[in-house]
């Protein structure tokens, strides 16, 4: 058998979101060199801030001005720092409690080595040169052995306060098809589709998984089916996805292809999008040097009867 498949692979899009009050006059805080908590009924002072009180549930806005230094309460060593991290040299990952404060914050601690860090020390914030209203206004925090130092008593009013934030939200990670489906992206790039079929209820699914999602018993008989089949039911896309060179409206199908006991999905052209019906008779189209069909298209045949698909709806 051949190698498995494996494919390096990345998801990532920016995640924006509108800020409340609270976490607007602590980000903005964080521009400023001010860090913000916020006080709860009972007196305790959240750092970071929330809007609501996690014991009463009541929507709290008293913000208090902590101070800048502060003590871990507990750590961990990050020998490798990875892309997006706070440092580029290993570094401890600390929860301190700022003066002031009765929770931790989660941050960086910029230090030589595991063995300088330790539960009880003191630290201090090192802010960024550069800010713009977010948790990396924070660059890091760094070791300290000064006297305390006083807040200046800051409301929590600032000028042209932030109002709204965009992260950029990635994942990056290796993909492997597996088995069945390596098998079957292997027939593609020769131009045909195949499945697996189940040897207890005896369907045939496309793509293979290498088990009957129904039966739960694995699948190794490989059945080549198509080329041709049925459109079991359709959809009109009328908005353009972006990067995607397909002019609109177009048609987005469930095609069970012949043989096969699962529709896939398939792009119908070759047809008015207002023509596409279900029962309708379809073949795949590949274009040069493709690994699989580009689209499908009507074969000219009648139309199947429906109870020849139904099942499969």
């Amino acid at each position: 058998m051949s190698a498995i498949l494996k494919a390096p692979l990345t998801v990532e899009f920016p995640f924006t979101r509108s800020v409340g009050p609270v976490q607007s006059a602590f980000l903005t805080g964080l521009r400023e060199r001010v860090v913000l908590g916020v006080r709860t009924g009972d007196g305790k002072v959240l750092v970071p801030p929330v809007e609501y009180d996690p014991v009463t549930a009541e929507e709290i806005r008293d913000l208090v001005e902590v101070a800048p230094t502060g003590t871990v309460t507990t750590w961990a060593w990050n020998h490798e720092p990875r892309r997006g991290q706070p440092l580029d040299t290993p570094f401890a990952w600390v929860l301190v409690k700022l003066d002031g404060a009765d929770t931790a914050l989660l941050h960086a601690l910029d230090a030589p080595g595991p063995d300088t860090v330790r539960t009880g020390m003191r630290v201090r914030v090192r802010w960024a040169e550069e800010r713009s209203g977010a948790i990396t206004d924070i660059a890091c925090f760094e070791p300290y052995d000064g006297g305390p130092v006083e807040p200046a008593g800051r409301s929590g009013e600032f000028q042209e306060a932030i109002t709204g934030i965009v992260a950029a939200a990635r994942l990056d990670y290796t993909y492997s098809p597996g088995r069945a489906q390596t098998g079957y992206i292997e027939a593609l790039g020769d131009r045909r589709i195949v499945g697996e079929r189940c040897p207890s209820c005896r369907k045939v699914y496309v793509p293979p998984r290498g088990a009957c999602p129904t039966c739960g018993v694995a699948t190794r008989e490989r059945v080549e089916v198509g080329p041709g089949g049925t459109v079991t039911t359709f959809c009109i896309v009328n908005i353009k996805a972006k990067n995607l060179d397909i002019e609109v409206p177009y048609v987005y199908a469930h095609i069970a292809l012949d043989g096969a006991g699962l529709a896939l999905h398939g792009r119908i052209a070759g047809i008015p999008y207002d023509q596409v019906r279900m029962g309708l008779r379809v073949e795949p189209v590949w274009t040069q040097g493709a690994r699989y069909p580009d689209h499908y298209r009507p074969t000219g045949e009648p139309d199947a009867d429906y109870d020849m698909y139904k099942e499969l709806l």
